[in-house]
């Protein structure tokens, strides 16, 4: 049984503990405010660009003459995943979650023969993932959410994807994030963004066809020089909306373990409180039944 000198550095040191996730939860709840009014501040926006390349790229004939981002290289050989995870820990499931589909993802891939590339943004990824797959991440990129989330230094990572895709370094590229649902739940999001993954078109029969018809649509320039000029500005959007979603989930991942911690430390603290109290009374109830055995001998 430990004496009262142990339990009291103990729950001297669960106190400190408990201080510290408690003020760690405060701060990560002011964040999660601002962090995640961008993030649902930015899914409009994504979502509608995203959806109208869509609506223009399903409109089209044919790919032939379509930009590469679109088109692709004609080939699926070789994929690069982008890792979004944090730099830092103490946030509970968050990074382990995307670890674990980004290692799925990269067997699935794997036993299909494809060669496998990684772009970690995020400092936690890239730690978990290099005890495995060092040989196949290509660059690690940390600080991006540190002060919030920039749409300057979210498009130089987008044009360098570019760069890379043009270079032929890559076929597909998809990114994988932890999507903001609430303060306790996080989803794991699989989305690939080059090439621009063309919506399917349901095949439907003339006279539905002609129901359904809502008009047409000229285009000026051709849709060609239009998709040209926005897919890279979508690969920027989307960048940058899967970091907002990741940031937000990062925060309300943190305040959630750190409320865990802190309550942890408050029950962890009543039952060494107890456990002191009893051996102090044990203690002083030993030392008088001594005084007592002692002044009756004599």
């Amino acid at each position: 049984m430990a004496n009262l000198k142990d339990l009291r550095l103990r729950i001297s040191s669960v106190k400190s503990t408990q201080k510290i996730t408690s003020a760690m939860k405060m701060v990560a709840a002011s964040k999660l405010r601002r962090a995640q009014a961008a993030a649902e501040e930015g899914r409009p926006y994504a979502e509608r660009m995203e959806r109208m390349l869509g609506e223009l790229t399903s409109s089209m004939s044919s790919l032939d003459g379509a930009p590469k981002l679109l088109a692709g290289s004609g080939v699926s050989d070789s994929h690069l995943i982008v890792v979004i995870t944090a730099d830092r820990g103490l946030c509970g499931g968050f990074n382990g979650s995307i670890i674990r589909s980004t290692i799925i993802k990269i067997n699935e891939l794997q036993a299909k023969g494809k060669k496998v590339k990684l772009l970690c943004l995020g400092r936690k990824g890239s730690d978990a993932l290099k005890r495995e797959f060092s040989d196949q991440i290509i660059s690690t990129l940390e600080g991006l959410t540190k002060d919030g989330v920039d749409f300057a230094s979210t498009r130089d990572v987008a044009s360098n994807l570019v760069e890379r895709f043009e270079a032929e370094e890559f076929d597909v590229c998809t990114i994988i994030y932890n999507k903001f649902i609430s303060v306790i739940s996080q989803q794991v999001s699989v989305h690939q963004i080059i090439p621009f993954p063309v919506p399917k078109v349901e095949v439907i029969d003339t006279e539905s066809a002609h129901k359904n018809e809502t008009g047409t649509y000229l285009m000026e320039p051709s849709e060609e020089e239009i998709l040209d000029d926005l897919l890279p500005r979508n690969l920027s959007v989307q960048l940058y909306k899967a970091l907002l979603e990741s940031n937000a989930s990062e925060h309300g991942a943190r305040m959630s373990a750190m409320d865990n911690a802190t309550r942890n430390a408050g029950d962890m603290l009543d039952g060494l409180t107890m456990t002191y109290n009893r051996t102090r009374q044990a203690v002083i109830t030993s030392e008088l039944i001594e005084i007592i055995s002692g002044a009756e001998a004599l």
